[in-house]
């Protein structure tokens, strides 16, 4: 019997331009990605680091160097949180798991985690937190993309809104605030947003003051980004949500975010799937949530310079399933 070898890696992928939140600006998208190797078959994971949650590359590098003993001794996804913290480790370690096991198995993931085959699917395209002129000329350019997403949470939202509207009068439009509003603004930024069409609103309050939501007059979907991460926070969630968004950067994995899907639809939360800024790889295995989904934002290889080779292929924003030489 072969042993398990683990290779760990940290990979700098640059965007196209930058890109920008209520939070700051980046010019790449920095990931982890984890290489199982046993019996020859390989499976790959790959998972982004973010400060908002206090985790950086170091950190998740480490920690996955410091599980490599248990891991390479053959540890299984029901063990990972026992041996490894960073819930973005171990999502790169759970993905790369599944994977590996497809591979040996001659059987896809979706087919082993008992989900639906996966089917192309649109996703939404990320427009960047800028100037109300300039998101209208990047709405205006992308108008004839199905569903666009607009960054927010600065001063001037409500022009941002107006003008990207105006710019894209055809596309349908969800907002992510990123925690950017404050409770005294939210109303009037509800309004503005139901005025233009808008289906969906991420995170409008700061995740330690969402209790205000639950007293607000729904106009819009409201949706859970960074308030939302495991099965474990869901409970807290009912009440001030309509739904929640979903990213195995968040719930430790593909296993911790099937299991999140089941509960918040069980809860009567509608489904999102998002993604941080990755590649390909990092999208593949949240394809297959994305078939549950209500919404779908894994536009991430859509905003860097180049993909990784074979990537998912996109038609505008019509995404294919992943190729099972990347994942699954």
């Amino acid at each position: 019997m072969s042993r398990r070898q683990l290779t760990v890696a940290h990979e700098s992928w640059p965007i196209a331009g930058s890109f920008t939140i209520s939070r700051g600006s980046k010019t790449e998208a920095n990931v982890v990605v984890v290489t199982l190797t046993e019996d020859g078959v390989t499976g790959r994971g790959e998972c982004v680091p973010y400060p908002r949650y206090d985790e950086t590359v170091p950190q998740v590098i480490e920690a996955l160097e410091a599980a490599r003993g248990a891991i390479e001794g053959g540890l299984a996804r029901t063990e990972i949180a026992r041996h490894v913290a960073p819930k973005a480790a171990r999502n790169a370690l759970d993905c790369a798991l599944w994977d590996l096991e497809a591979k040996r198995a001659h059987r896809p993931v979706w087919q082993l985690a008992g989900l639906a085959e996966p089917k192309p699917v649109i996703t939404a395209y990320t427009l960047s937190l800028d100037t109300p002129d300039a998101m209208a000329k990047a709405a205006a350019a992308a108008a004839d993309r199905p569903l666009l997403k607009l960054k927010l949470g600065r001063e001037g939202d409500e022009e941002r809104v107006a003008a990207i509207r105006a710019a894209a009068p055809k596309a349908r439009l969800i907002v992510d605030a990123n925690e950017g509003w404050s409770g005294a603004v939210l109303p009037r930024m509800l309004d503005a947003c139901a005025k233009a069409g808008i289906e969906l609103v991420e995170q409008p309050l700061p995740a330690a003051e969402d209790e205000a939501l639950q007293s607000i007059d729904r106009k819009v979907v409201i949706c859970a980004d960074e308030s939302a991460h495991d099965v474990e926070g869901l409970a807290a969630l009912i009440g001030k949500y309509d739904a929640i968004n979903i990213k195995l950067d968040k719930t430790g994995g593909l296993t911790g975010a099937v299991a999140l899907a089941e509960a918040a639809r069980s809860s009567g939360l509608e489904i999102m799937v998002g993604c941080m800024l990755a590649t390909s790889l990092a999208m593949a295995p949240a394809m297959l949530l994305a078939q549950y989904a209500s919404f779908v934002d894994l536009d991430g290889p859509l905003l860097l310079k180049q993909d990784r080779v074979p990537g998912i292929s996109f038609a505008g924003s019509l995404m294919h399933p992943p190729p099972r030489a990347l994942w699954g």
